[in-house]
């Protein structure tokens, strides 16, 4: 992808074992590859297919299964290509121990990428002498049929045809063999040899590889392909007409239309670097034309040539994993997850794959890739989680949550101009948001909001809220509530990022207030609220005059819309924690049980 994208020369060449056909990202990427819209869709140099060889490495062993006869159904890898494409990928079995074979595969192949005719399969048949790992016995395969393979070894066999042939003379190949031989045992001496190689002597060296936190304004120096200037684009022209600022100098709310929205603030700074950095390629199952299920990408469609923005297969982990690829390249993506609850499709891939390759690398390789993710709610249990705590887990992965259109702007730009993998989190239910907060509104110009960098959006003296996500407008519904009734002044924090974050605004709240409340729309057992809060207890000990409280949603699937406000933190919920767990508020009745009583129960039924 990125060698199409880019112009690149070339090809590339996938290698895979058999075995992995079994395994879901495979297929996903294969399908990924084959798209129709590469030859139908994209048009000029960049119309034809994908310049990839799909190398199976056909050594018939998966683990302890054999994938012939065993573990896999398809008896032939090279029939599988039949189900992909008209092409059938132009796909066949390759005799992988005759080396003059395989250079004949190859060489017709690389005619058929370069005719831009790819993908193309290839299933190199080979054999798997050893076992998989030092712990495999081999125990499922008899001596007989390894001796068997061994008798046809293509060192030993090309290299009688060499003899036979007049190529060679045997004492050339055995001097070859010989200096193999040497080779190998020089730098396994080289590898064990610690003042050669020496190991790590500063572990901490890791932690300081996990991110780059680099600053790059573009990837490429090549002018960016765009279909017309930006001022022309008729969302920016849209755009250009709206109020910045939610409201007007009597402090009366505009209209949502008027509004400069959410979902303005993202599209503005992902525009912005389209037209700055041509490798920037955007794509996800609903990018292009629809403008994303959200609207976000309203407008791109106009500016943006296919190969700069596209719609991908409903392939979760190829979206992740080809953005890995394409990063690991040298080239900036934003891959999008259309919900939240999709990432556990990606799951290797952003688990394993994303936040790793930088300190594995030792920073050699850069990972600018920027996933977005929407949180929805009103969608039940399947496609209303927000599951912000399973990427903060990670570690290698930057994470964001911007509530308002200027943290949007600002944090996107921030994302885009770094070098290190963000999932940038955004809620469904104020993607029409105005900005509340920002006096000046929302800048025209280009800024950036540090990642890590809380911010006080309500100024007070009593109590703390620090909130992740939506649940900054609830605690603000909170604090007025607290305010006009109780005379208690709230000071309302928005984390905005959960990795990095920086705890000192936060400490610096706590010693005003000593009391505080960490809530998120998380689900409460093994929240990233928990953490913070474990955090907030030892680094603000000697200033709380009372424990640290978290406020979640209930440990429950997702309900019906209808019954939400009984699962997501309310902002009476603010107040019956206040009244059950720091001081109890005179004549206050509470609506949900927030007692110890009660936490206990809950815990012991696992809810």
């Amino acid at each position: 992808l990125y060698k199409k994208v880019n112009r690149k020369p070339g090809l590339v060449v996938a290698n895979i074992g058999d075995a992995s056909l079994a395994c879901g990202p495979v297929w996903e990427g294969i399908t990924f590859a084959a798209m129709d819209q590469f030859r139908e869709l994209w048009e000029g140099d960049m119309q034809g297919g994908l310049p990839v060889i799909i190398n199976i490495m056909n050594n018939q062993y998966g683990m302890g299964g054999q994938t012939s006869g065993e573990t896999m159904g398809y008896d032939i890898a090279a029939r599988i290509g039949a189900g992909v494409n008209p092409d059938q990928m132009h796909a066949e079995r390759v005799d992988g121990y005759n080396p003059l074979a395989v250079i004949d595969a190859y060489k017709r192949k690389r005619k058929v990428i370069e005719e831009k005719r790819g993908p193309v399969l290839l299933d190199v048949l080979t054999y798997r002498y050893s076992g998989h790992s030092p712990s495999d016995a081999s125990s499922y395969r008899t001596k007989d049929e390894v001796e068997a393979w061994e008798a046809q070894d293509c060192i030993n066999s090309f290299g009688k045809e060499l003899v036979s042939a007049e190529v060679a003379h045997q004492t050339d190949l055995d001097s070859i063999w010989s200096d193999v031989k040497e080779l190998i045992n020089e730098m396994f001496l080289k590898a064990i040899d610690t003042k050669t190689s020496p190991l790590m002597d500063n572990a901490e060296i890791i932690g300081e590889m996990i991110f780059s936190n680099g600053s790059v304004d573009k990837f490429s120096d090549a002018e960016p392909e765009v279909l017309m200037p930006l001022a022309e684009n008729p969302r920016v022209k849209r755009i250009a007409g709206k109020e910045r600022f939610a409201f007007d100098e009597e402090g009366k709310p505009y209209s949502k239309m008027k509004q400069f929205q959410l979902r303005d603030g993202i599209f503005e700074a992902i525009i912005d670097r389209f037209y700055k950095d041509a490798s920037l390629i955007a794509y996800g199952e609903e990018c292009r034309d629809w403008g994303g299920a959200f609207a976000v990408y309203n407008g791109l469609t106009e500016s943006l040539p296919y190969n700069r923005l596209f719609n991908s297969p409903i392939s979760e982990a190829a979206i992740i994993g080809t953005a890995i690829g394409y990063a690991m390249c040298g080239g900036r993506v934003i891959p999008e997850i259309m919900y939240c609850d999709f990432i556990g499709r990606a799951g290797d891939e952003i688990f394993n794959q994303l936040p790793k390759w930088q300190a594995m690398s030792g920073n050699v390789l850069k990972m600018p890739v920027v996933v977005r993710v929407s949180v929805g709610s009103k969608y039940g249990a399947q496609h209303s989680q927000d599951l912000t705590s399973l990427i903060a887990h990670i570690p290698g992965i930057k994470v964001c949550f911007p509530v308002t259109p200027y943290d949007a702007k600002g944090l996107m730009n921030a994302s885009l101009q770094g070098t290190d993998p963000v999932i940038f989190f955004e809620s469904q239910r104020i993607y029409d948001i105005g900005e509340q907060f920002h006096k000046g509104g929302v800048p025209t110009e280009y800024y950036e909001v540090e990642l890590g960098e809380p911010d006080v959006k309500r100024e007070g003296k009593d109590i703390t809220f620090l909130t992740i996500g939506y649940t900054l407008y609830q605690a603000l519904k909170a604090a007025e509530e607290l305010e006009e009734k109780y005379g208690i002044s709230a000071e309302v924090i928005d984390a905005r990022s959960l990795v990095p974050f920086n705890y000192e605004k936060v400490i610096e709240s706590v010693k005003k207030t000593g009391k505080i409340i960490v809530a998120g729309d998380a689900t409460t057992r093994g929240s990233f609220l928990n953490d913070m809060a474990a955090n907030i207890s030892q680094l603000a000990f000697d200033y709380l005059d009372a424990p640290v409280s978290v406020l979640g949603s209930r440990n429950w699937i997702v309900p019906a819309h209808e019954l939400e406000e009984h699962f997501f933190p309310q902002p009476s919920w603010f107040l019956d924690m206040i009244h059950e767990r720091i001081q109890p508020l005179k004549g206050y009745i509470p609506g949900q049980n927030f007692t110890d009583g009660e936490i206990v129960k809950r815990a012991k039924n696992g809810i």
